[in-house]
């Protein structure tokens, strides 16, 4: 046992690099590779540099994009003495960047997902459920002619242009699983509907009320990873109750989900069931939930407490916003925003896996391990190759790593508000409005049950 558990300690990773080749595999390099058939054989910048360099300049410190790509470049540089050199110039790099096909990132994405998925394994279910949460962001683009003709903007006409980013999240660790990009305008249901053939078998949808649609429920239900769902509820959905409970002393209880349109289209209402959570503690307000599962294999308590973890998808883009400083991105193409927002998010979810994977303790799963801003502080201490205040001695990535631990105290005072330009305040989704059922829907509904 002693001998099996030195080996162990003596695989383990030390260095950054060598975190990153945890989920950057030869064989995960290889299958993006493959995405594209004819390649130049000897180019200045091969993918893999090309790749690397992107993801550190994400991390790099830096008031510049020129002095983050000296860093990222000289970071490779010195991981990678054996290999060819890339060329030393940002306009170079951009022009490489621009050239790369985006399903290899694409490919790299799902190879660290696979590396997720095959190093957490079972630890990702929680109480028979992976729950998944899913939530959108604006990016906030350059006000450069061709952004402005072509990507979409904010609020108002006024507002420079945007991208997209609707993302899932593992709501039991906070890891990044996956995402799509499009401009300011983009349909985020849609961008959803898009990811649901990315999510793990029994993968629990938990989403907020700006995602609920009969469609994108059904797509959920019908979908061959047999998902589930658990959307928020507001005043512009119509429920019809089996039975005759008022909505005051509503606490949980079956439902249809049958929209008039749905009706008139001779399409077949949703059997759910509506979880009400009352307003206690912290919850302020009443929040509805509407899930596809009947039973009390999701108790109402597992149900509030999966959606009330639905903040950390509000927490990984303030990380990807303020902490990466991505609040406003750089590029001033479209083929360079949409490399750059890949190449960004990448390097996010590298950063939270591989902290999280180091300091999570077997079996533990429902708090949040690590602090990514401690996280980020090491690692750029480790791409400008910081050394420690002992001399002769430097302490290695790997043992820093450790003291990256999220804060555990409790938050008692509220948190200090800032007023944001261009802010909506916010006001909490209203209850469902409960309906009665005429004699022709049930004649409707009992045709439908006899097709079924």
């Amino acid at each position: 046992m002693k001998a099996a558990r030195k080996l162990e300690k003596l695989q383990q990773p030390g260095s950054l690099i060598e975190f990153v080749r945890q989920f950057l595999t030869p064989q995960v390099w290889k299958q993006a590779r493959q995405c594209v058939a004819g390649r130049r054989s000897k180019p200045r910048w091969d993918l893999q540099p090309l790749v690397l360099v992107l993801v550190v300049m994400t991390w790099a410190a830096g008031d510049s994009e020129s002095e983050r790509f000296v860093a990222a470049r000289g970071f490779y540089v010195m991981t990678h003495e054996a290999r060819k050199r890339p060329g030393e110039t940002l306009a170079g790099f951009q022009k490489a960047l621009a050239r790369l096909p985006l399903r290899q990132l694409w490919a790299l994405a799902q190879g660290v997902r696979d590396e997720i998925r095959r190093r957490y394994a079972e630890r990702l279910m929680i109480d028979g459920f992976v729950p998944m949460g899913c939530d959108g962001s604006r990016i906030e683009c350059p006000r450069s002619a061709e952004l402005e003709a072509r990507m979409g903007k904010g609020s108002s006409e006024a507002s420079a242009p945007t991208a997209w980013v609707t993302a899932f999240v593992h709501l039991g660790s906070g890891l990044l699983w996956c995402w799509r990009i499009g401009k300011g305008t983009a349909d985020e249901r849609l961008h959803l509907r898009q990811m649901l053939s990315l999510l793990p078998a029994e993968a629990l949808v938990v989403a907020d009320a700006a995602y609920m649609g009969y469609e994108l429920a059904r797509a959920i239900l019908q979908h061959k990873h047999k998902q589930s769902f658990l959307l928020r509820m507001s005043s512009k959905v119509r429920l019809y109750a089996q039975d005759e409970t008022p909505i005051e002393h509503w606490r949980e209880g079956l439902v249809y989900y049958w929209p008039e349109t749905v009706q008139k289209k001779q399409q077949p209402p949703l059997l759910c069931r509506l979880i009400r959570v009352q307003a206690k503690g912290k919850i302020k307000h009443d929040v509805w939930l509407l899930t596809n599962i009947l039973d009390q294999r999701l108790s109402a308590n597992t149900a509030a407490r999966f959606y009330r973890w639905r903040w950390r998808n509000e927490g990984f883009f303030r990380t990807y916003k303020r902490t990466l400083k991505k609040v406003k991105l750089v590029s001033r193409t479209v083929r360079l925003v949409h490399r750059e927002l890949e190449g960004s998010l990448l390097a996010l979810q590298i950063l939270l896996a591989h902290a999280d994977l180091a300091l999570r303790p077997r079996g533990a799963m429902g708090e949040l391990a690590i602090s990514p801003r401690k996280v980020l502080i090491e690692i750029r201490q480790e791409i400008k190759g910081t050394k420690s205040k002992r001399p002769g001695r430097r302490t290695s990535y790997s043992s820093r790593l450790k003291k990256c631990h999220a804060e555990r105290r409790c938050q008692k005072s509220p948190k200090p508000s800032r007023e944001w330009p261009r802010r909506k305040n916010h006001k909490p989704p209203d209850p469902p409005v409960f309906l009665t059922m005429n004699e022709e829907q049930k004649t409707l509904l009992e045709k439908h049950f006899r097709v079924a």
